[in-house]
């Protein structure tokens, strides 16, 4: 089966309106890494962890299957993109002190990348799959978020995202389990920043090509019956994580 990409359409949008990871949550990672010398980011879509494990790490490299989402990314004489899928790559074994995959695992085949993983990584690297679910903004607000994200736009997603909705909780996860890292992301923005960020999912994509209207619009109106424009609003992803060690001989 061929991996699925579903955000090279919106690839600008993605880098843009995506929140980022908070510092502790590479800090946390970085704690528990004896040797920084060599990481592999899955998925990295535009960079944005690969950015930050290049501040940690002697070098990166970032694999994605999205050629546009690439073109996104920052370059860096710390990172080397690859385009290619997280099950099958060229690298070495015995190859990488930590392995990371933000928000992508669940678009995975678990028992092949799973293999890959415990193929390139040295003994006792670290794997760490985080993900973050629906935000948080107000009592007024997210009412209408949750009805947008499971009615309007619930039949929409993928499968996959019963991942995500979750917790990674119910991804088979063959690692020796290692302190995960909890928190959550805060950000601040204003209406027509959510708007982009809700223009980035997949599910609405979706819905526009099905349809060939796009539900954020109405969602908007709604919105502005509730939240001022020029106002910006406290934001607020949970983020959860699994985090192993790859014991070399078999995976668990």
């Amino acid at each position: 089966m061929a991996p699925k990409d579903n955000f090279s359409t919106q690839a600008s949008l993605y880098k843009k309106f995506r929140p980022t990871y908070p510092d502790a949550l590479y800090q946390h990672l970085r704690s528990l890494v004896s040797t920084p010398a060599l990481a592999w980011d899955c998925g990295t879509g535009n960079g944005q962890v690969a950015v930050e494990l290049a501040k940690l790490f002697t070098h990166v490299h970032a694999t994605d299957i999205s050629e546009k989402q690439l073109a996104q990314a920052p370059p860096s004489d710390r990172i080397t993109y690859h385009l290619l899928p997280a099950e099958r790559t060229t690298f070495t074994d015995n190859s990488f002190d930590l392995i990371t995959v933000g928000q992508a695992v669940h678009w995975f085949d678990f028992d092949t990348f799973f293999a890959e993983v415990a193929r390139v990584a040295k003994p006792d690297a670290v794997i760490a799959i985080w993900g973050y679910g629906l935000l948080s903004i107000s009592p007024e607000v997210d009412p209408l978020i949750l009805d947008f994200y499971t009615q309007t736009v619930g039949p929409y997603w993928d499968f996959e995202r019963s991942y995500i909705d979750g917790a990674y909780t119910t991804i088979p996860f063959p690692f020796e389990e290692a302190p995960a890292f909890t928190g959550a992301i805060t950000t601040h923005w204003s209406l027509s920043e959510l708007e982009g960020y809700l223009n980035s999912w997949s599910s609405v994509q979706a819905y526009i090509r099905q349809k060939e209207e796009n539900p954020v619009v109405l969602l908007m109106q709604k919105m502005k019956e509730v939240w001022p424009e020029e106002k910006q609003k406290e934001v607020c992803f949970p983020i959860f994580s699994r985090i192993g060690r790859v014991k070399k001989g078999s995976l668990l």
